[in-house]
């Protein structure tokens, strides 16, 4: 009896135990679960020129919740923890046309994940782990014509066939640039994009290494910076690419040709060289501050014609070359400030450019050296400079010949009497 009547009691606790485990249990994914709705009541619609925005980014999301707009034509999930997209995530926004999912941590993708999205044009994957994609998943997306995929581990295996041959479509010019192949070895480094499909299912693809400049990987201090792997780049509201404070010392290659705002702030970046922005000629604003800029060169902003805003604050620049701002003809705003203006004939082309172009908002313009004109204006130095030339007053109710003797005078003094001297005339004119 006592044997039964403690076995009874054993069991009330234990299923009691296990009731409080479950609620806990509960009570922590509910926890989890109100977390994630928090940080989603964050998220922000707008609307630009009658497009609708929802952007929830950096929202520590795991997944697409419910409960959103679904008439919106962006949807922006960047700086995330999403790692499975799975099937129909997306088929609830029809009206989608840019999915913006970089820097999650997304490892797989299932291939009904963007059924539904028949008017996406834009979708972004870059910086995230994958390393395994068919072209099964983009086949709902007929409209398809920007896709960035770079910064994943890509596997360049007989699973990636189809995905590398739909991206070598001439077609799709703006499909899958820039990736890269993390693996197997022999492939490493290779692009996608250049890749010969027909090597990825070859039998003897794990035994034969294939001869070409690219297998063996360089250190990292050979490697050739490009923007595509260094920055991250945004499409909306407008395309935008940051690498600032990526430790760059010169402006990476294979700038995209459609960014609009370059920032490259916060860089070693010591000179700007000739034709260095030349292929992005839809840019607007560059920021160029917080580098060590020293010298640019006069051709350096060549075909820059539409950029409004310069950042070159926070530098070691003294001075500009003539000519290097002549190809800014719809400059609106300069930032000069922090930087170790010398005052000398060498600055006075940057405040004629300046006086020319009224429009343009400066900011920063003072003397560093020499010591006299320390914490001075740049530009009442350049007018005391024109101060030292002959007065006004000096050349008021003077001919032409009076000046010139009156100069010859000062000049040959030494070359005896009029008579016996003959020395080259030359008329001074002040020019205003």
């Amino acid at each position: 009896m006592r044997l039964l009547c403690g076995l009874l009691l054993c069991l009330v606790v234990w299923a009691a135990e296990a009731r409080k485990g479950g609620k806990g249990r509960r009570m922590r994914s509910r926890d989890r679960s109100n977390t994630i709705k928090r940080f989603a009541e964050d998220c922000k619609e707008s609307t630009v020129n009658g497009e609708k925005f929802f952007d929830c980014q950096e929202r520590h999301l795991t997944a697409v919740l419910l409960g959103w707009p679904e008439d919106i034509h962006h949807l922006l999930l960047a700086r995330n923890k999403i790692q499975v997209l799975r099937d129909n995530t997306f088929s609830h926004f029809r009206n989608l046309r840019s999915l913006d999912l970089q820097q999650n941590e997304i490892s797989r993708i299932d291939e009904g994940a963007f059924n539904g999205l028949s008017r996406l044009t834009t979708l972004l994957l870059q910086h995230n782990r994958l390393s395994v994609a068919s072209e099964g998943m983009l086949i709902p997306m007929p409209q398809l014509k920007y896709m960035r995929l770079y910064d994943n581990p890509w596997r360049c295996e007989c699973q990636l066939d189809s995905l590398v041959r739909f991206i070598q479509v001439p077609s799709n010019r703006n499909i899958g640039n820039y990736a890269w192949c993390a693996e197997p070895r022999e492939f490493s480094g290779r692009q996608l994009k250049k890749l010969d499909a027909e090597l990825l299912c070859s039998p003897q693809q794990e035994n034969v290494l294939i001869p070409h400049p690219g297998n063996q990987t360089l250190p990292a201090s050979q490697k050739k910076s490009d923007a595509t792997s260094l920055c991250h780049t945004y499409v909306h509201p407008v395309p935008r690419l940051d690498c600032s404070n990526r430790d760059l010392k010169i402006v990476p290659a294979d700038i995209p040709l459609d960014i609009v705002r370059l920032d490259l702030s916060r860089n070693n970046i010591k000179q700007l060289r000739s034709k260095e922005f030349v292929k992005v000629k839809d840019l607007k604003l560059l920021n160029l501050s917080g580098n060590s800029l020293e010298n640019i060169d006069t051709a350096a902003f060549m075909g820059l014609l539409y950029l409004g805003e310069l950042d070159l604050s926070n530098n070691s620049l003294r001075y500009f070359q003539y000519g290097v701002l002549e190809d800014l003809y719809f400059l609106r705003k300069l930032s000069l400030e922090d930087n170790p203006w010398i005052c000398d004939y060498n600055i006075h082309y940057l405040i004629y450019w300046l006086k020319h172009h009224p429009s343009v908002s400066h900011t920063g313009l003072v003397c560093s050296e020499p010591e006299e004109f320390r914490g001075w204006p740049v530009e009442n130095y350049v007018k005391t400079y024109n101060a030292d030339c002959p007065k006004d007053k000096q050349l008021a109710g003077i001919t032409g010949q009076e000046l010139t003797a009156e100069t010859e005078e000062e000049l040959f003094p030494e070359l005896g009497p009029r008579p016996y001297r003959v020395p080259k005339k030359f008329e001074i004119i002040r020019l205003t």
